[in-house]
C-alpha cells in the first residue's frame, strides 16, 4: 500500500497513523501508531472521594501489588495528612503514615526491594514564621512492618555551626537508587532564601542532594527546628548566580534520575556505579535561558569535602563532595526549539544506564522522546507523532518500551523502532490521563497513572498485551 502527503488510513483492527508531515515520495519516515485498546484491560483502583496524587517513579511495590500515594485534593496545594497504599488487584487500602501536629505529607515512593516507603514531610506545629516551603521539608523513611513511625532521612541543620552531613533547607521528591541504598532529591536552601542575596551572600538555587548510607548525623539543638537523620546527606550539582553566556554553567539543577539500575559502563569499559541525569538551566550566547541534560558522576564516598565545604557557609551554597563531577551532554542552543520541552519531567534512565530519555520539541512545536548516551554524542529522537506527550514517562524493566500520556490515552512507544501503540481508548478532555505520572509496574505487566473522576484524582491501570513475552500485536 502507497501512502500520499496528507492521508491518514483506518484500519478496522485498529488505528494506523501516519503523520503527514514526514511522508515523502511514498516513502513512510513515520513511526505508525497502532490502537491496541482492545487487547488491553483499563481499571480503575481507586474510588475514595478525595484526591489520589501518585508521584513519577517507583509508585509500586516490589512485588507489583501496591500502589503508593498521597491525599492531596489538588496536587498544586500541599494539604495531604496521609500516605497511603492500594493494592491494584483488589483495590484494598492501608495507611502507611497519618501526620501528626499540624504536618503534611506527600510524594511517596517505593524502595526498589523492601517494603519501605520515602515521602516528603511538611514542618510539624506550623506557624507564621514556620510554614511549610520548599527550603522547610524533609524526607521520612517509614517501613511497611512499622506503619506510622518514621525515620528522618535527612538531618537539619539550621543555624551555624552548619555539620557536614546535615542539610540547611527542604528536600523533595525522594527516589532510591537501583540497589535501594543512596536517595537522590532536590534541594532549597533556607540559610540563603533568607540572606535574599545581601552582604555579599549567594542566592539559593535549586539543586540536586543526595541522602547515603554514611549516617546517623547528629546536630545542634541551637535552633527549634534543627534535628538528626538516619543518613549522611550533600549537595551533589554545583550552581552560580548568574552563568557566563555559551558556558556550560548552570543557575538552576532540577529533575533529576539515576542513570541505570546499577549505574552505567564508561568509555573504558569500566562501570560508574551511581550517576545521575538532571536538567541544568543554561543560558545561550544570544542570552536564551533553557534546560539542557546534565550528568553527576559520583563518588564511592561522598563524606570527603572538594575544594569547599560540604555544609557550606552562612553566604555560601553547601558544595559538592571531592570526586563528583558535574558535565553537559547536551548542546542544543541552535535548534528551532532549544533545550528541554514539553509538560514537567523527570530525566530517566535506561535499566541498562546506556540511554537517559528526555522530551524536547521538534521543528514543527511538538513535544517528542529523545535519548542520548551519558557519554553524551548525538541524540536520537525516538517518536515523531503527530500529537504532543503530555506526561512524565518511565521505561519498562526490560528496556524495551517507554509509556506516557498523549491525545488523551495511554501509549507505550518501542524504543529501538519508534513504533507507538494506544493502550487506553480516547477520552473526553476532562477524564484524560493527568500528566504527573506514567509509571510500569516492576514486573512490567502494568502501567499506573491518575484520571480525575467526579473532581477527585483516582489512581488507574492499564495491562501490557506483551507481559507474557509475546511479542506486541503491529
Amino acid at each position: 500500500m502507497r501512502h500520499h502527503k496528507g492521508m491518514q488510513t483506518v484500519i478496522s483492527a485498529g488505528l494506523l497513523y501516519i503523520a503527514p508531515s514526514v511522508v515523502d515520495c511514498g516513502h513512510v519516515r513515520a513511526q505508525v501508531i497502532a490502537d491496541i485498546s482492545g487487547q488491553t484491560e483499563e481499571r480503575q483502583v481507586t474510588t475514595a472521594s478525595h484526591g489520589h496524587i501518585v508521584a513519577n517513579y517507583n509508585i509500586w511495590s516490589p512485588d507489583s501489588k501496591w500502589i503508593a500515594y498521597d491525599c492531596r485534593n489538588k496536587g498544586e496545594a500541599f494539604d495531604a495528612t496521609r500516605i497511603e497504599c492500594v493494592n491494584a488487584d483488589t483495590g484494598e487500602v492501608r495507611c502507611i503514615y497519618e501526620a501528626r501536629n499540624g504536618a503534611t505529607c506527600g510524594v511517596a515512593t517505593w524502595h526498589p526491594g523492601k517494603k519501605r516507603v520515602v515521602f516528603i514531610l511538611g514542618p510539624d506545629n506550623p506557624a507564621r514564621d514556620w510554614s511549610y516551603a520548599p527550603s522547610r521539608r524533609r524526607g521520612l523513611v517509614v517501613d511497611l512492618d512499622h506503619p506510622g513511625e518514621g525515620r528522618a532521612l535527612d538531618a537539619m541543620n539550621y543555624a551555624p555551626p552548619f555539620a557536614p552531613g546535615a542539610l540547611r533547607g527542604g528536600s523533595h521528591v525522594h527516589v532510591f537508587d537501583g540497589a535501594g541504598e543512596w536517595v537522590s532529591f532536590t534541594y532549597d536552601d533556607e540559610i540563603l532564601t533568607c540572606a535574599g542575596g545581601r552582604d555579599g551572600a549567594e542566592p539559593n538555587q535549586r539543586n540536586i542532594g543526595v541522602a547515603a548510607p554514611f549516617g546517623p548525623v547528629r546536630v545542634n539543638r541551637n535552633h527549634p527546628r534543627n534535628h538528626d537523620g538516619g543518613w549522611f546527606t550533600f549537595v551533589a550539582s554545583k550552581t552560580v548566580a548568574v552563568p557566563a553566556p555559551g558556558s556550560d554553567e548552570i543557575s538552576q539543577a532540577a529533575e533529576e534520575g539515576w542513570i541505570g539500575a546499577n549505574g552505567y559502563i564508561r568509555a573504558d569499559g569500566s562501570r560508574q556505579r551511581r550517576a545521575l541525569a538532571f536538567q541544568g538551566m543554561v543560558t545561550a550566547l544570544n542570552g536564551h535561558r533553557h534546560a539542557e541534560v546534565f550528568v553527576l558522576d559520583l563518588p564511592e564516598d561522598p563524606t570527603i569535602a572538594g575544594g569547599a565545604p560540604l555544609q557550606g557557609t552562612g553566604t555560601t551554597r553547601p558544595s559538592p563532595p571531592r570526586g563528583a563531577v558535574q558535565r553537559r551532554i547536551t548542546y542544543t542552543d541552535d535548534r528551532k526549539h532549544p533545550g528541554i520541552q514539553g509538560p514537567r519531567h523527570w530525566l530517566r534512565s535506561s535499566p541498562d544506564g546506556a540511554a537517559i530519555a528526555f522530551l524536547m520539541k521538534d521543528d514543527s512545536g511538538t513535544p517528542q522522546l529523545h535519548i542520548i548516551s551519558p557519554h553524551g554524542g548525538g541524540i536520537r529522537q525516538v517518536t515523531r507523532n503527530p500529537w504532543a506527550i503530555t506526561s512524565t514517562f518511565t521505561w519498562s524493566p526490560d528496556g524495551r518500551w517507554i509509556a506516557y500520556a498523549m491525545d488523551n490515552s495511554i501509549f507505550v512507544t518501542e524504543v529501538t523502532s519508534g513504533r507507538a501503540h494506544r493502550l487506553t481508548a480516547r477520552t473526553e478532555d476532562a477524564a484524560s490521563p493527568h500528566r504527573s505520572a506514567c509509571v510500569f509496574s516492576p514486573d512490567g505487566s502494568r502501567i499506573a497513572y491518575l484520571r480525575k473522576i467526579a473532581s477527585h484524582l483516582q489512581i488507574f491501570t492499564v495491562t501490557m498485551p506483551n507481559s507474557g513475552g509475546k511479542p506486541m500485536v503491529h
